[in-house]
């Protein structure tokens, strides 16, 4: 059993990594009409990604309050993230190239958006698809990262309430009026966008490492203004996910949601404004699809409901000590939820029509794989990011600091929305 202030947040993020891939598991085993027949109940895919994505709202603004570094906070990210998610790419094209992965055809039709696309994690943005399907949802996360950076920036990191409530609200009160392909709605303007969105990435990274105030404030607008992403271009293509606007925005407001957790655990908001808030958030997430097409209430009802419970329950039991099993689950997460599609590509080719068999070596070669990269990949990465900025730090001297509470510290790191039959 292991006890630290962050070892539940690593059980709970271990828990939904392993929910998305028994979900994307589940048609091999169960069969397809099985597994569409417990899909049309409950979307366990949505239910894990929310989570992480709740998880997410939580730890992010939490790692840079805890040093209140920007150039310490993107270093790291990005050394955090990049690593395994490269590895990723080329074990995906290896599969490919095997003939063992069949590549969606976005990225042959659309080879330098989908290039810019991969190296910004904004593919899902400009409507295309990843190599390996779970990533999508980084898109999201890196959204995220420019909002919150930008926030801090301009020294506006306190205003997740307002953030998520705005984002709620649009959910409801706009919904199917958003455009879904305003900025990449044709293969010209999304090479643009992906130029666009390069440049802005490298522009955020220099000014952030350099850390002189005037460029940090000016890609902190930048980013800021990257919530017009998922507003406005929600649903470029129909290989995007999220369904349109309103879903994408959906995603958006429950990280600031978990941002808001947060705040009112460590006093920063009044408790009842943050509960009304949240409450409108659960909402949002229960009925958005119903809003626009009258389908799937009870289904996302029920998702939202239990991403709501299961991280309430999560973070009541905080203070108690933690299987190991479970911290150790959580610390190969990323892994997991990355590399598990071309586990199941290759156990699925070498057991084929043994669907237990497949099921058993799927799950063993999972964990072994992702133990594997955690430790020669992540670790040696997050390693390198740390000598990174110690040495930004002694070039370029103290960068733009940002003020907040130092409070419980540590970096952290499928469903439908939408598609009516796809698990994702």
């Amino acid at each position: 059993m292991t006890r630290s202030r962050l070892t539940w947040l690593d059980a709970l993020r271990g828990y939904a990594a392993a929910v998305v891939a028994l979900f994307h598991l589940s048609p091999t085993v169960l069969g397809q009409q099985r597994h569409l027949a417990l899909f049309a109940q409950f979307d366990a895919g949505r239910y894990g990604v929310l989570l992480f994505f709740l998880i997410s709202g939580y730890v992010i603004p939490m790692s840079l309050e805890r040093h209140g570094s920007l150039r310490r906070f993107w270093i790291s990210r990005i050394f955090r993230i990049y690593p395994a998610y490269l590895l990723t790419i080329v074990v995906g094209l290896a599969l490919a190239g095997a003939g063992w992965l069949r590549l969606h055809p976005t990225l042959y039709a659309e080879t330098t958006t989908s290039v810019l696309g991969h190296a910004t994690m904004l593919q899902e943005l400009l409507g295309l698809r990843g190599v390996v399907r779970p990533f999508w949802t980084l898109a999201y996360e890196m959204t995220f990262y420019l909002i919150v950076a930008g926030l801090f920036a301009w020294r506006r990191h306190r205003d997740s309430a307002w953030w998520a409530a705005g984002l709620a609200l649009i959910v409801l009160v706009l919904g199917r009026r958003l455009p879904g392909d305003l900025l990449a709605g044709s293969p010209g303007d999304r090479r643009i966008a992906a130029v666009v969105l390069a440049l802005l990435l490298a522009g955020t990274l220099a000014a952030y490492v350099g850390g002189r105030r005037v460029p940090v404030l000016i890609v902190g607008a930048a980013g800021i203004g990257t919530v017009l992403l998922p507003l406005l271009d929600g649903q470029p293509t129909r290989y995007a996910t999220a369904g349109d606007s309103s879903g994408a925005a959906l995603l958006l407001a429950v990280m600031f949601a978990g941002t808001l957790v947060h705040r009112a655990q460590h006093r920063q908001l009044d408790r009842r404004v943050a509960g009304a808030v949240l409450a409108l958030v659960l909402v949002a997430a229960g009925i958005n699809q119903w809003l626009l097409d009258q389908t799937g209430l009870l289904r996302n009802s029920a998702v939202a409901a239990a991403v709501a419970g299961t991280f309430a329950i999560a973070f009541g039991l905080r203070h108690r000590a933690v299987p190991g099993l479970l911290t150790r689950l959580g610390a190969i997460s990323f892994s997991i939820y990355l590399l598990h599609i071309p586990v199941l590509v290759v156990v699925s080719r070498v057991l084929r029509g043994h669907p237990f068999a497949i099921g058993a070596a799927f799950v063993a070669g999972t964990l072994a794989v992702a133990g594997i990269a955690f430790h020669l990949v992540e670790r040696p990465g997050q390693r390198l990011g740390r000598r990174v900025w110690r040495r930004c730090d002694a070039r370029f001297g103290p960068d733009v600091r940002v003020t907040g509470a130092a409070t419980e510290g540590g970096m952290a790191s499928t469903g439908s929305f939408g598609k009516q039959r796809e698990s994702v």
